[in-house]
C-alpha cells in the first residue's frame, strides 16, 4: 500500500495540508455563507410567522372580546325584552282577569234574580195551589165555601210556620 509507504509521507501531507486549505477556504468563502444566508433567511421567515400569529392571536382576542361583550349586550337585550313581555302580559291578564270578573258578577247577579224570581213564582204558585186545595177541602168537609181573604191567612200562618212546629 503506497499511503503506508514513509518516504512517500512529506508529499502526502503537503498534498493534504493543500486540499485542506483549499476546501477550507471554499467552505468559508462560499458554502458556509450560502447555509449562513439560508439559516438567516429561515429564521427571518420564523419571526416574521411569529410575528404574524401574534398579530393575529392579539386580533383573534380582540374579536373574541368584541364577541363576547356583543353576546353579553343580546343576552341584557334579550333579558329586557323578556321583563317587558311579562309586565305587558301581566296587565293584559289583569285587564282580562278584571274584565271576567265583571262579565261573571253580571251574570251572577243575574242568576241570582232569575232564582229569586222562580222561588217568588214557586211560593205563589205553592200558596195559591195550597189555598184552592184548602177552599176545596173545606168546601167538601163543611159543605160552606169559606172567604178567600180567611183562606189565604190560614194557609199563609199554616206555610210560614216551619213543619217540625205544627200542632196536631
Amino acid at each position: 500500500m503506497p499511503q503506508l509507504d514513509v518516504s512517500a509521507f512529506s508529499p502526502q501531507i503537503i498534498w493534504l495540508i493543500i486540499t485542506f486549505v483549499i476546501l477550507y477556504a471554499l467552505m468559508a468563502k462560499v458554502a458556509l455563507p450560502r447555509i449562513g444566508n439560508i439559516l438567516e433567511q429561515r429564521q427571518a421567515r420564523i419571526d416574521d410567522n411569529l410575528d404574524a400569529a401574534q398579530s393575529l392571536r392579539r386580533e383573534s382576542n380582540t374579536d373574541a372580546e368584541s364577541y363576547d361583550q356583543a353576546i353579553a349586550g343580546a343576552r341584557e337585550n334579550a333579558r329586557l325584552t323578556i321583563q317587558k313581555t311579562i309586565k305587558e302580559i301581566s296587565v293584559e291578564t289583569a285587564h282580562h282577569q278584571e274584565e271576567l270578573s265583571v262579565r261573571l258578577s253580571g251574570e251572577l247577579k243575574s242568576a241570582e234574580d232569575l232564582i229569586t224570581d222562580a222561588k217568588a213564582a214557586a211560593t205563589k204558585s205553592i200558596h195559591e195551589s195550597a189555598a184552592s186545595i184548602t177552599s176545596e177541602a173545606i168546601k167538601i168537609l163543611i159543605g160552606e165555601k169559606p172567604t178567600e181573604n180567611a183562606i189565604k191567612n190560614a194557609v199563609s200562618s199554616a206555610l210560614s210556620v216551619p213543619t217540625g212546629e205544627i200542632k196536631k
